[in-house]
């Protein structure tokens, strides 16, 4: 996400220091509280379903020490999207082992989505307290609040970056185990039998650019939709910046 911003800047909008620094802050919240949520919501569905592995390796919890990918993180710094380190499930005891896979997937993305409404109702309630905070996605800043709209645009954008992101039905990402619950058990079994080729796979797409003209779409989409929606406690009035982060 800094390297849009940065281009942005770059661009010809110019460089606002402040808006470097509300999107460095952003960034590092999401990695040391949203990412360690995200895999935190899988840990603890997972134990919903009698699969302690996450606990006993201490991987249930917020702690950000025992989720950090070092690569994701940085990724995430840079570009609003990345991972964490995986919570170790298995639910192989259960009677329907994928219908409890891909429930325990959809908790990580929904963790973020829900992350993402937060967000917008923070949004809403500083524009309610100053409307004219708005101004700053026009590039005119008129004081503090508009630069914690932005913060917050960003946390929010961000998160729900991620839950698109996780939700694509490619190894290792979370989409792919709610894909498999819907697919005949010889073809989850080549899928995992080739999950590592597939990653990697889905590495170089994304290196080069495959997902983001897509991910973009859903991103604005649901960010204009939740921003509308979360509007409506405060004015009803559509909340709909001319901004995007991907």
């Amino acid at each position: 996400m800094l390297i849009s911003v940065l281009r942005n800047a770059f661009s010809g909008q110019g460089l606002d220091l402040m808006s470097v620094i509300a999107s460095i802050l952003a960034s590092l919240l999401v990695i040391f509280v949203m990412l360690p949520f995200h895999e935190f919501a899988h840990a603890t569905v997972a134990g919903w379903f009698g699969d302690k592995t996450a606990k006993m390796l201490g991987r249930q919890t917020l702690n950000p020490l025992k989720h950090i990918d070092y690569v994701g993180a940085l990724l995430l710094l840079l570009f609003g999207f990345g991972w964490a380190k995986p919570v170790p499930v298995n639910l192989d005891h259960r009677k329907n082992p994928k219908g409890a896979m891909a429930v325990v997937a959809l908790a990580g993305p929904l963790a973020n989505l829900l992350a993402g409404i937060v967000g917008g109702l923070l949004i809403n309630l500083v524009l309610a307290i100053d409307p004219m905070a708005l101004l700053i996605f026009s590039g005119k800043s008129v004081g503090i609040l508009s630069y914690i709209v932005l913060f917050l645009y960003y946390f929010m954008a961000i998160n729900i970056s991620l839950a698109v992101f996780n939700l694509i039905p490619i190894p290792p990402l979370d989409g792919s185990k709610i894909l498999m619950a819907f697919l005949p058990n010889r073809i989850c079994y080549q899928i995992q039998r080739n999950e590592a080729m597939i990653s990697m796979i889905l590495m170089i797409a994304i290196a080069f650019g495959a997902f983001s003209g897509p991910l973009s779409v859903a991103q604005s989409w649901l960010t204009s939709g939740i921003l509308n929606l979360t509007a409506l406690p405060f004015s009803g009035s559509p909340f709909n910046p001319n901004f995007s982060l991907l």
